[in-house]
């Protein structure tokens, strides 16, 4: 499946064995019981090197799992409020937008009128800035009230990182020591006989 006549060898252990003849390699990787897979493909000779392409498959698949594991996406919580809400439940709804904004989340904070209280829109205006400066220390207005039907309200982008937001840290080792996390391109040996993955992209 690798048609170009010489590729450079990475061994097993990260070694280079500099460029060698296409089946001189080959044969190497098979005296080891391992494959010889392309990691590098744009590379000029291309780059190779001697894997158990069954594990590395394994442990790509564990790796992506992993990541996926660890991102959260930031969602959109919601806090309402009414003009003529206690000092109580005020200060329960201030604790719980902290902890929405603590947690990465942006919020909605809606103050909805009722009756005659749509005729003092002043009102909401100013819960929503009393609102925002109780909560100045975990976010920031994104707009100012926006003012729709009978409700009043703003959105609030979060000043922490989302919890679980990280990317798994990655060795710090060449496109030429280590196979592209998109996957190897070309393999011959033991496991050429499974199909055939998809080209792979330079390394990193």
């Amino acid at each position: 499946m690798i048609r170009i006549p010489q590729v450079r060898v990475i061994d097993e252990e990260g070694n280079q064995l500099g460029v060698l003849p296409t089946p001189k390699a080959l044969e190497m990787a098979q005296e080891r019981g391992l494959d010889l897979v392309e990691v590098a493909p744009m590379a000029a000779p291309p780059v190779t090197r001697f894997l158990d392409f069954g594990q590395y498959k394994y442990e790509l698949t564990k790796r992506e799992k992993e990541a996926k594991r660890r991102q959260r996406s930031v969602t959109f919580k919601e806090v309402r409020l009414s003009p003529k809400i206690g000092i109580g439940d005020f200060e329960t709804k201030v604790h719980r937008a902290v902890e929405f904004l603590e947690d990465g989340d942006r919020i909605k904070v809606t103050v909805r009128f009722r009756g005659r209280e749509l005729t003092h829109p002043e009102l909401g205006r100013n819960l929503l800035a009393k609102f925002i400066d109780q909560v100045k220390e975990h976010g920031i207005p994104e707009r100012t009230p926006v003012l729709e039907g009978k409700s009043m309200f703003i959105t609030m982008a979060s000043t922490h990182k989302p919890k679980g937001l990280e990317a798994p840290a990655k060795p710090g080792r060449t496109a030429e020591e280590e196979p592209s996390e998109a996957g190897a391109a070309e393999i011959q040996g033991p496991a050429a006989t499974s199909p055939a993955p998809e080209p792979a992209t330079t390394g990193e």
